[in-house]
């Protein structure tokens, strides 16, 4: 009986994890198709924030060369490309900024969960009708 209970919160425990838009992600370039990077999301009170934990092999940009202040210049690898999203609820964060390294540009942005493992993030200017998405994968390794 205790086995069984400990095998059910374990699973409990798994599962809850699995719903969370916290993790890391795995970015699928719009143009190829590639796999380009892994970001890892990160909550700290009700805020996300996401940064660049690995460059994978299709990934041709490794500094952000089209940025501006700061950012000019620098290695996109933990790089923080995500932030201020505001947690409204376990599958959607809203509110936020996004940097798209290849182009040097912030864009609002929204993200929500659209199963445990997949990830719709929004980038968008003014309302999320002028904008596009990214589908992001849950790295599970």
């Amino acid at each position: 009986m205790r086995l069984l209970l400990i095998a059910t919160l374990t699973l409990i425990t798994s599962w809850a994890t699995s719903q969370s838009l916290t993790g890391t992600w795995m970015t699928i370039d719009d143009e190829d198709g590639k796999p380009k990077s892994h970001i890892a999301i990160t909550q700290v009170g009700s805020q996300l924030t996401g940064t660049v934990v690995k460059l994978l092999e299709g990934a041709s940009l490794t500094k952000c060369d089209k940025c501006s202040g700061a950012k000019k210049d620098e290695p996109i690898l933990n790089m923080t490309i995500l932030w201020d999203l505001n947690v409204k609820s376990k599958a959607e964060a809203t509110g936020g900024t996004i940097l798209d390294p290849a182009k040097g540009k912030e864009y609002s942005c929204k993200i929500k969960l659209k199963d445990p493992n997949t990830l719709e993030v929004r980038g968008y200017i003014g309302t999320p009708l002028l904008g596009r998405s990214q589908t992001w994968y849950r790295v599970t390794d």
